[in-house]
């Protein structure tokens, strides 16, 4: 399950008590949580964000919880020593984060396009998350330390793969965004595991919600085999 954060933020303290049922909800369903907030900021607030999300919050009259998801996005725009906190809070409770790289939305042209010296940005980011992939590197060959490439323009997969080879692969944008289930197969070259579909509104507005997702589900399958 993958809650946006800010739609639950936007109400105040009520919304942060549901969103903490939201996830209760749905560990006891067995599902993973993936917090999407997008954080990223100075290191020392990089931490504090660590702390709501994962860890805990030290105080006089004992520790205070966050909110415990099992893996969070986070914007790596601040550079290297802004993501080291979320890492670090990340191996610490054994978590996952997911790094932006290429995002679904239009705009991202604007910036994760723009050429450099060397390569668009879009891939120093991703030579930036295949150089901290490592620190949560998993008996698979797979890192906790993914990386958000989204759905709509799927001519880039085959280079993040070869630029994140142990990277998981957030995949936003099937559905209401325009990207196609049949084009992701270059995500997934590293496995079936290395793929995370994200969708939401396309599901959520479908007259039968669950059968749109077994849907995807079963298109995403047929273009996710190992090569």
């Amino acid at each position: 399950m993958k809650p946006q954060l800010a739609c639950f933020e936007r109400l105040g303290a009520p919304g942060w008590f549901a969103l903490e049922e939201v996830c209760a909800a749905a560990r006891e369903a067995g599902l993973l949580v993936l917090a999407d907030g997008k954080r990223g900021d100075v290191p020392v607030t990089a931490a504090a964000y660590a702390q709501a999300l994962v860890g805990e919050t030290p105080t006089p009259w004992g520790p205070v919880q966050g909110l415990g998801a099992d893996a969070f996005t986070a914007n790596p725009l601040l550079g290297r020593d802004a993501l080291e906190p979320l890492v670090a809070a990340a191996a610490a409770a054994g978590a996952g984060m997911f790094v932006l790289v290429r995002t679904s939305n239009p705009g991202a042209a604007d910036l994760q396009d723009l050429p450099a010296p060397e390569a668009p940005l879009h891939e120093r980011l991703a030579g930036l998350v295949d150089e901290l992939s490592e620190r949560l590197l998993g008996a698979s060959g797979l890192s906790g330390i993914g990386a958000v490439v989204g759905a709509t323009e799927p001519h880039h997969f085959r280079r993040m793969r070869e630029l994140m080879p142990r990277a998981i692969f957030l995949i936003p944008g099937v559905g209401a965004q325009g990207g196609r289930p049949e084009l992701l197969g270059a995500a997934f070259s590293a496995g079936r595991a290395a793929g995370l579909v994200a969708a939401s509104r396309g599901i959520a507005a479908d007259p039968d919600p669950a059968a749109a997702a077994e849907r995807l589900r079963r298109d995403v399958w047929a273009v996710s085999t190992v090569r």
